[in-house]
């Protein structure tokens, strides 16, 4: 898979990715008046040995509000990987996902874990030092689901107390993440799910704060991409919401893999 898409090929998957997205919703609609149920009641899966295939990994955090890792798991990770494994030839893990506290040795074995309700994430400090050392050995980060400035403010904090130098910049549409797959134009028109007010924003957090380095962490500020992939089946949110969120996510996964 090549870690750039040309106009054509960027339209191909488009169209793909619009037709897999309709089989989900045809697949899912009838399970829908239970799917909200069944979204603060899950069963924690086993992790998969790793093998050298992609697999998604979700951290989980242990102080602040303890669930909050947890939003959209597991449903989330099998529609993405559902996506994901139509969209590309990448080897990986459709049926399955792992999921590491923040300082699980484990976790050294893959490049890309992601971060959900950062607005409740308070890390101790053995977690802060284990997820500092991942980062600077090459680990891609991926924080997504919060919105207005408290929840900003806890997660500044955190994501500080992780990377105490780390300066938390702006992106721009022109950074090589947002053309590592499809081709994103604009990072204007998503919003988060609880509410039209919060406009997303795409931060991120540069190796050595410099822009011309590896980026180390990519933030979804106002936005829940997780949330969009999880209900992309229910019919709940505007289909191009759910659309651009499996774009973004796959464009993370590919840059994450390539640098």
């Amino acid at each position: 898979m090549m870690p750039a898409a040309n106009g054509m090929r960027s339209q191909l998957f488009g169209t793909r990715l619009a037709r897999v997205v309709g089989l989900l919703l045809l697949a899912m609609l009838f399970g829908a008046p239970i799917a909200w149920s069944q979204r603060q009641r899950f069963m924690l899966e086993p992790n998969v040995p790793y093998d050298g295939r992609y697999t998604f990994v979700r951290l989980r955090y242990t102080q602040g509000y303890r669930m909050a890792w947890s939003a959209d798991y597991p449903q989330m990770e099998r529609n993405f990987m559902t996506i994901l494994g139509d969209l590309s030839t990448l080897r990986l893990h459709k049926k399955a996902s792992n999921v590491h506290v923040l300082d699980d040795p484990a976790l050294n074995h893959y490049p890309i874990a992601y971060l959900t309700e950062p607005g409740y994430w308070m890390p101790t400090p053995p977690e802060a030092e284990a997820l500092r050392r991942w980062i600077q050995k090459g680990g891609f980060l991926i924080v997504d689901d919060f919105y207005f400035d408290r929840q900003w403010d806890v997660f500044e904090k955190a994501m500080l107390s992780v990377l105490p130098t780390a300066r938390i910049v702006p992106m721009d549409v022109s950074h090589p993440i947002f053309n590592a797959f499809f081709h994103i134009k604009t990072l204007v028109g998503m919003t988060h799910p609880a509410t039209p007010l919060a406009k997303a924003e795409y931060l991120g957090i540069y190796e050595d704060n410099d822009p011309r380095k590896r980026l180390q962490v990519i933030i979804n500020y106002n936005n829940d991409i997780g949330d969009y992939m999880e209900w992309s089946g229910e019919g709940w949110y505007p289909v191009n919401f759910s659309n651009d969120a499996y774009k973004f996510a796959t464009n993370y996964v590919v840059y994450g893999l390539t640098h």
